[in-house]
């Protein structure tokens, strides 16, 4: 499905923690409606002002009886800080969706199902659990913080157990998510969050014999796999994340 660029108006805009933003948009295109795992090229900012990029920004809930597009990102620099800057009417572009996401019905015929986030990785998780809870799936979490916790009530009443670790021990367990996985307690796992964190959840999964799936963060210029700025060496050879993924086969990715 072709990527579509749309002028949409914020609905809403939060801070749910320090530097984490919730963005509310009204998007019309419910002929292109995404799913979990996908993301939009953001931009607030004329084209010819700085930075150049727009934003790759994950999908984080969609909601296709209201038409309302969620976003929850982390202010970290000055495109993101841009969009910090929106106030509910103002307009920005997004253009989307794309990439290839989660598979969420194939993930809800996989047995018992893990769903692994680390800090904001946790963002696009909401809309996968949501995907597995249609399907009548209620996946275990697992998600590690720095120090707070954010966002988690929204995921409580779809998944089965959530289990927090921080690396502070202010809440939950004391330590990395790793810490507390089990994957030989399921038939599938699927992931976002740093890359270190991917790599040891992939790595126990690889030890357990069970399927695991990635969700990767790269930078992106095009969002279309036109310029090959995104490119990661997998078992496949030299692949585009916006266009070939984000979401991968950890074994692809990491069992090189």
């Amino acid at each position: 499905m072709p990527a579509t660029a749309c002028e949409v108006k914020v609905l809403a805009h939060t801070t749910v923690a320090p530097n984490i933003r919730l963005l509310a948009v009204a998007w019309p295109r419910a002929d292109k409606a995404p799913h979990a795992g996908q993301f939009f090229m953001l931009r607030c900012w004329p084209d010819t002002a700085a930075p150049l990029l727009s934003r790759p920004i994950s999908v984080h809930s969609w909601d296709a009886a209201t038409g309302t597009l969620e976003f929850l990102y982390e202010v970290r620099g000055q495109g993101t800080r841009l969009l910090a800057a929106l106030l509910p009417g103002d307009t920005l572009l997004l253009t989307g969706p794309s990439g290839n996401g989660f598979d969420a019905a194939a993930a809800a015929s996989a047995g018992k199902v893990a769903v692994v986030g680390g800090g904001i990785g946790t963002a696009p998780l909401y809309q996968l659990v949501k995907e597995l809870a249609a399907a009548g799936k209620k996946p275990d979490l697992y998600t590690g913080f720095r120090d707070e916790p954010y966002g988690l009530e929204r995921f409580t009443p779809l998944c089965g157990r959530v289990h927090v670790a921080t690396d502070s021990g202010k809440v939950g367990y004391h330590g990395l998510v790793t810490g507390i996985l089990h994957p030989e307690e399921y038939d599938l796992v699927l992931c976002c969050g740093p890359e270190p964190m991917m790599k040891a959840v992939a790595a126990k999964c690889e030890a357990a014999g069970v399927k695991c799936l990635v969700s990767l963060e790269k930078k992106m210029a095009c969002g279309v796999g036109a310029c090959l700025g995104c490119t990661c060496h997998t078992t496949e050879g030299a692949r585009s994340v916006c266009k070939h993924g984000p979401v991968f086969d950890s074994k692809e990715v990491f069992g090189q």
